[in-house]
């Protein structure tokens, strides 16, 4: 195993880098593509989620492959390698599994112990194995990733270290209040109608807001997550047009946006000018543009009716961001998780306004108390780190092994038809006896060797007594691999 992972995420990179260097959908799996054709590497994974971009693959050089990947990655993102480099990050064999093993139970999240990253690593894992640049190891490596954070979150409380963003990002809104008592009775507009959007639509919905408007630029979906909102029992759920989004913010008390547009959702004038008040765009920061994103509605929409575990637990005490000086009481309250971002971030200085976005949640996060439930996850994954990479030692001396038992049973084939050539008189009782007797002799001379070896290839240290084993008994490398790719090829390889 020579798993590496080079990345950058929010701990590692400011937020306007984070938007530079997003991948949409496309350059994903363009990536994926490239890495795979590089000399480097042998398997290859991406992960890219709004507050993060690693790049995860199978390589037989290390300092070759973090070369080559972060050049990928700077290629791909269109952020200059020699600008990009400060903020990446480097993990390599066991320190790459724990680190994925982490992001996967929420304790690198921006947020932590939120679950949303459990159905990122599924999607990153997905696209892998359509493109087939998921490979033995990348294949077992995210699989057993979305069991250790299924784990750590039914085996402890780590639920109630943190909450989802869009919850989180309510409740900074919110202001100190409780979400329920602020959003009752208040009318809420939706832009967009993927994952985070679909999540921001069902908390609203529990929370009692009145009157949810959903817009998206596919209207067929914006009219799936408003049947799916009254299913659950919102009062007034409507889809309207991209178009009107600027008239529906006379309206709206609530504004969550989470799409991917290829620019600016918002802007500044057109909140001013929906309050009726005035702004100066000259005074407006520059923005990034966005990048596309794909809508994953349906992986979400259970949301609506069975809502969020954490929210039924305790939460954990946060910074609430202060409200920006002279802007007096709000009177519409804007929460922009998208990365890039959807709203333009000089809205915050529109009167009247209280914007929440990616960045603000991120540094009203940085010092959350972390909950005691925390440690007993780390230990989680401490374990299953070590339980992987004894599994994948393991598993690396299997096919020899195989090939070793096969070659002593081609061997005892080939006596036992020798045997019959010198005693053509046994009958067929007589050479089933002699058979079986000649296989356990075998059988019992290897058994002992075998297991151990097994042992000791689990073993950190251990991946050399495969080669001993080869060499030792001359197998032939073209048999084992051969056993190698039966083994990659079985279908009910790595089911869960």
């Amino acid at each position: 195993m020579s798993l590496l992972v080079v990345g950058l995420s929010h701990r590692s990179a400011p937020v306007s880098v984070l938007e530079r260097a997003s991948l949409a959908a496309e350059a994903q799996t363009k990536l994926l593509q490239d890495t795979l054709a590089a000399e480097p590497a042998t398997e290859a994974a991406v992960l890219a989620t709004c507050n993060r971009i690693e790049l995860y693959a199978d390589v037989d050089k290390f300092h070759a492959g973090v070369a080559e990947l972060s050049t990928l990655l700077a290629q791909h993102s269109g952020v200059g390698l020699d600008e990009l480099t400060p903020y990446l990050y480097v993990h390599y064999e066991d320190r790459a599994v724990h680190h994925l093993f982490s992001v996967a139970c929420g304790l690198d999240s921006m947020v932590v112990g939120e679950g949303q990253i459990l159905g990122q690593i599924k999607d990153a894992l997905a696209l892998g194995q359509e493109l087939h640049t998921a490979g033995r190891l990348l294949n077992d490596l995210f699989q057993q990733a979305l069991r250790v954070g299924k784990r750590a979150h039914s085996e402890t409380g780590i639920d109630r270290a943190g909450q989802s963003l869009v919850t989180f990002g309510l409740e900074q809104l919110a202001d100190g209040a409780e979400v329920t008592e602020w959003a009752a009775g208040k009318r809420a507009l939706v832009i967009g109608a993927g994952s985070m959007s679909s999540l921001a639509a069902a908390t609203l919905a529990r929370a009692g807001v009145e009157e949810i408007a959903v817009a998206n630029r596919t209207r067929a979906r914006a009219d799936r997550l408003v049947e799916i909102l009254g299913q659950a029992g919102v009062p007034t759920a409507r889809a309207v047009e991209m178009a009107r989004v600027t008239d529906e913010l006379t309206r709206a008390d609530i504004v969550v946006s989470c799409t991917g547009a290829t620019g600016l959702v918002l802007s500044a004038e057109a909140v001013a000018d929906a309050l009726g008040v005035d702004f100066d765009s000259a005074a407006q920061a520059p923005t990034a543009p966005a990048v596309p994103a794909p809508d994953e509605l349906d992986q979400h929409a259970a949301w609506v009716e069975n809502g969020s575990a954490a929210a039924a637990q305790d939460r954990a005490v946060r910074r609430v961001v202060p409200r920006p000086a002279g802007t007096g009481p709000a009177r519409i309250h804007l929460l922009d998780l998208a990365m890039p971002r959807d709203i333009d971030g000089a809205a915050h200085r529109v009167a009247g306004v209280r914007l929440v976005d990616i960045e603000s949640l991120a540094e009203a996060s940085a010092d959350a108390p972390m909950a005691a439930d925390v440690d007993q996850v780390r230990t989680i994954v401490a374990d299953e780190v070590a339980a992987f990479g004894a599994a994948q030692r393991a598993a690396h001396i299997t096919p020899t092994v195989v090939a070793l038992r096969t070659m002593a049973a081609d061997v005892v084939a080939g006596e036992i038809a020798r045997l019959d050539g010198r005693l053509p008189d046994l009958d067929e009782k007589q050479r089933a006896e002699i058979t079986q007797t000649v296989r356990r002799v075998v059988d019992k001379l290897l058994h002992a060797p075998t297991v151990r070896v097994k042992q000791l290839a689990s073993e950190p240290g251990g991946a050399g007594y495969a080669d001993a084993l080869r060499e030792l008994f001359d197998l032939d490398p073209q048999t084992v691999a051969a056993v190698s790719r039966a083994d990659l090829n079985d279908p009910n390889r790595g089911r869960s």
